[in-house]
């Protein structure tokens, strides 16, 4: 027999309301201050479409982006827009190069100017529309590349309510001999490789093994035994593909014949 229970209109929506207010509690406990929250990810939350144009027109989200919000009392960085991309959106994507050095206290020049920040991504990656849209107040550079595996090379960056992944110094020095010439000078990036005293060699021999790039580990190679670091002897070379014929980097430079390329001449004479 079908029991029929009567509910009092107000205890309807005395019980909606409370729903609504848990969720938008608990919204309010996983948000991380600064960074972007993605419809998607609300919607994991029990938050539906409707539900979050009601916290739009009530002032609780504002729009940044189709399908991505923030509290309109956050200040967006470039690494909160980030950590969305990994967290929410869970995209392989990191930040590298000597914006990763810097945040490790090992980049050697001081930079002005607006900041530029390289992000590495595989070139399969799309890139969500909210995040070519919101304005991060920096330049972003998207290096789209199969130069490494996006698994191995990283390691944990936090932030003051969250984290984010950035390359480990092994991986970011490669990163940023891909760039140069054009977008890296190679006279910073050796200054940058002498610092580099404490490398671990068991990661940097995974990460030349996987490396895809013939310029980058010769490259890699030349520095590391200009600066004379001790890690070096602990690499196997002989494991390593280094390709074959001459390779150049810059016209009119010198030509190194251990590692066979061509380099600018002022840093070959440092």
């Amino acid at each position: 027999m079908l029991s029929l229970v009567l509910v009092h209109k107000n205890q309807y929506i005395g019980t909606m309301s409370t729903q609504k207010s848990k969720k938008l509690n608990q919204f309010l406990s996983e948000h991380k201050s600064g960074t972007v929250c993605l419809s998607s990810w609300l919607e994991q939350l029990g938050i539906s479409r409707d539900l979050q144009k009601r916290y739009r027109r009530s002032g609780w989200l504002e729009t940044v982006g189709p399908g991505a919000f923030k509290r309109p009392s956050d200040e967006l960085h470039w690494q909160g827009a980030l950590y969305t991309l990994q967290a929410q959106a869970v995209l392989p994507i990191h930040a590298g190069a000597i914006t990763a050095l810097t945040m490790q206290g090992l980049a050697h020049y001081l930079r002005t100017g607006a900041e530029e920040v390289f992000l590495f991504l595989p070139a399969s990656v799309n890139l969500p529309r909210w995040f070519k849209q919101v304005d991060l107040n920096v330049s972003i550079r998207s290096i789209r590349t199969s130069l490494l595996p996006p698994g191995i090379g990283l390691v944990g960056y936090e932030s003051k309510t969250f984290n984010i992944w950035i390359s480990t110094p092994e991986r970011a020095i490669l990163e940023c001999l891909f760039l140069a010439p054009d977008d890296m000078d190679l006279v910073e990036c050796y200054h940058v490789m002498e610092g580099m005293v404490n490398l671990r060699p068991k990661l940097l021999q995974e990460l030349l093994e996987d490396c895809t790039s013939i310029k980058v580990k010769r490259l890699f190679l030349y520095l590391a035994k200009k600066a004379g670091h001790q890690w070096l002897q602990f690499l196997d070379v002989g494991q390593l593909d280094l390709g074959k014929g001459k390779r150049s980097l810059v016209k009119g430079g010198v030509f190194d014949a251990e590692f066979q390329i061509t380099i600018p001449r002022e840093l070959a004479e440092l």
